[in-house]
């Protein structure tokens, strides 16, 4: 073999190995899922259905990536570069940071999906010791001196700023009654408004001093109010509490349902400078519609996050406590007004939580 020949097979080679990787996973496509903690059983089974949906249309290989952890954290690290195609996370503050401190979405991103870009819904619920010893009922007993609550940090878990502004929200209604929405908004009742108010923050203070320890994301608490065993209540999403129904017993647990309680809405968007980079956009798109069909809807509530489709609500209505919900938009005026005043460097949560 002559030497031009022998170094033109060896080229070849070296060129069929190079490219074997692309070969072999030709019309393989990944995407990445950055998401909060307690979704991970979620979207394991959505992604599952949604790459047989996709590979059933178009012939194509989906390979879905997962990261998971606390909901403000999580959006730190897309804004300090992790590639996420789609963001799945547990309040819209957290993807308005990413669009305002990066250049990877548009501030409009909420109104390009259906039902303000909130696919389902959830709220808040209880955890306590096995045959509730300490009689916990409601929000107020949370403020009493003999129960320790276990909530996660307001700086870096989505969860803990809902139940803070659960426990803000109850005071509302208990002090300016049931049309307390009403009266928020009223110029006539300032004196009253202001009044509670006052009352919120001295009742959200008392219940901080009973904190033992700030995780940085729901399943963290979780695992510190079972496995560590601290604490006499959790506060956490209804859907986490209800997921782990099958082993309440075991853990020596039981589920409490307040009468009242704020309306949960996690959020997702498409991060649009890195599906444009990476050439996923079609894809990523079309895994965020998925969640609005009716397989995603049914998945959704399989795994106790409340469907927005009427039909699939009904089906599932069996699995889910009746409760009186208020939404952050009509008691806070949305998260922008709500991160300024209570959870923004120096503002109320600064000033009410003092570390042990």
């Amino acid at each position: 073999m002559s030497k031009r020949a022998f170094g033109l097979r060896t080229f070849f080679i070296l060129v069929f190995f190079i490219c074997l990787p692309f070969l072999v996973f030709a019309g393989t496509v990944e995407i990445l899922n950055v998401s909060y903690d307690p979704t991970r059983e979620l979207y394991r089974e959505f992604n599952a259905a949604f790459t047989d949906y996709w590979k059933k249309k178009t012939g194509e290989t989906v390979v879905v990536m997962q990261s998971h952890g606390g909901s403000g954290s999580q959006a730190r690290a897309v804004i300090q570069g992790l590639p996420a195609d789609v963001v799945t996370l547990a309040l819209a503050a957290d993807i308005d940071a990413i669009a305002k401190h990066s250049n990877l979405l548009p501030a409009n991103w909420q109104t390009r999906l259906p039902h303000n870009s909130a696919p389902y819904y959830s709220t808040l619920a209880f955890l306590v010791r096995k045959g509730n010893p300490k009689n916990i009922k409601n929000w107020d007993d949370l403020a009493r001196d003999d129960v320790q609550v276990i909530t996660p940090n307001p700086k870096t878990s989505g969860v803990a700023r809902w139940n803070y502004l659960a426990l803000w929200g109850f005071v509302l209604r208990k002090e300016l009654g049931a049309n307390f929405i009403d009266k928020l908004n009223d110029p006539r009742y300032a004196q009253e408004v202001a009044a509670a108010q006052e009352k919120a923050r001295l009742f959200v203070s008392k219940v901080y001093r009973n904190v033992p320890v700030l995780d940085s994301g729901a399943r963290g608490a979780t695992n510190t109010f079972i496995q560590r065993r601290i604490g006499d209540v959790l506060i956490n999403w209804e859907n986490e509490i209800l997921l782990g129904a099958r082993d309440r017993d075991a853990d020596g647990v039981e589920m409490v349902v307040p009468p009242l309680a704020i309306k949960t809405e996690p959020v997702v968007a498409l991060v649009d400078g890195n599906v444009d980079r990476k050439n996923t956009r079609k894809i990523a798109l079309a895994y965020l519609n998925y969640l609005y069909s009716p397989t995603g809807q049914d998945i959704a509530a399989k795994n106790y996050y409340r469907p927005i489709d009427p039909q699939v609500m009904r089906k599932y209505a069996h699995l889910f406590p009746k409760i009186e919900l208020f939404t952050i938009d009509a008691v806070f005026g949305g998260w922008e007004n709500a991160n300024r005043l209570h959870f923004g460097d120096g503002a109320s949560f600064d000033q009410i939580y003092k570390p042990r």
